[in-house]
């Protein structure tokens, strides 16, 4: 199919929190929007967004999807990845079968879909794919450990991934959010309950919550999205919120053992 004028962009997660945000945004740019959800079928419009079945840990129904959405519009402009849940549990107490899923959703999924368009966006010799990572893919966080791993994964994949693409006129970026007020999912490893570490998680979950109570909406990374969106050279990682850019500076220029003493104080 013949590109249409209209730009396209597609939300991985649009459900929801941080997802339904940018799709939201975007839309109000003049986008025409495909937000995903596992729970949704072909032809849903909700809002003006056109939602679409995909479920990241499945990759035929990621390829489906963008081969879908390639046939309506001929083309995806924009790629904006979303999914993602916390893990809360020590390394001792997570079984390699809860990291593993855990890393289907946070990292592989996210992957997937980035090979999945990116064949598309050198075809068109343009694109933008914006993962969305964490402050904690830069600080890893106790008691969360899997989640910072997948993180930190993630924004790996990130940083290579721009260079390699780079000569093709596709442009990758990031955003890392700190703690937001938001429906983030966070679940238990099985064998936290028990646990010796127990009170020493659940005092940090409760300070992660606490502070994801008090913290701003999913809107603040629509902030940092505006300044990625129309740039031809985008930074690599926007961290989202002043508090957490100067944790990102001070992380890089301070001793690793404050850092350690200062994160162990929070948490």
């Amino acid at each position: 199919m013949v590109k249409i004028n209209r730009r396209v962009a597609l939300v991985v997660g649009a459900s929801s929190g941080v997802g339904k945000a940018c799709a939201e945004y975007l839309l109000k740019q003049g986008f025409t929007v495909y937000g995903t959800s596992r729970k949704t079928t072909f032809g849903q419009v909700y809002d003006e967004i056109k939602m679409v079945p995909l479920d990241v840990t499945k990759e035929d129904t990621i390829k489906k999807t963008v081969q879908y959405i390639k046939e309506k519009e001929g083309a995806i402009d924009v790629l904006i990845n979303c999914p993602g849940y916390g893990l809360a549990g020590s390394v001792e107490d997570i079984t390699t079968e809860e990291a593993k899923t855990l890393f289907d959703t946070n990292f592989f999924g996210i992957m997937s879909c980035c090979r999945a368009v990116l064949p598309l966006m050198r075809e068109q010799k343009d694109g933008l794919i914006v993962n969305i990572s964490s402050v904690a893919g830069f600080i890893s966080i106790p008691y969360q450990s899997m989640y910072s791993a997948s993180k930190y994964a993630l924004e790996a994949m990130t940083e290579a991934m721009r260079i390699e693409v780079k000569p093709f006129n596709v442009r990758v970026s990031m955003i890392a959010p700190g703690d937001m007020k938001t429906n983030f999912e966070r679940i238990y490893a099985k064998h936290s309950a028990n646990s010796v570490y127990k009170d020493y998680c659940e005092k940090a979950v409760n300070a992660m919550i606490e502070s994801e109570e008090k913290g701003p909406s999913a809107n603040v990374v629509v902030k940092e999205l505006k300044e990625i969106i129309n740039r031809r050279n985008p930074s690599i990682r926007r961290i989202v919120g002043w508090q957490y850019k100067i944790i990102g500076i001070l992380k890089r220029i301070l001793p690793k053992k404050f850092v350690e003493y200062v994160i162990t104080i929070i948490y």
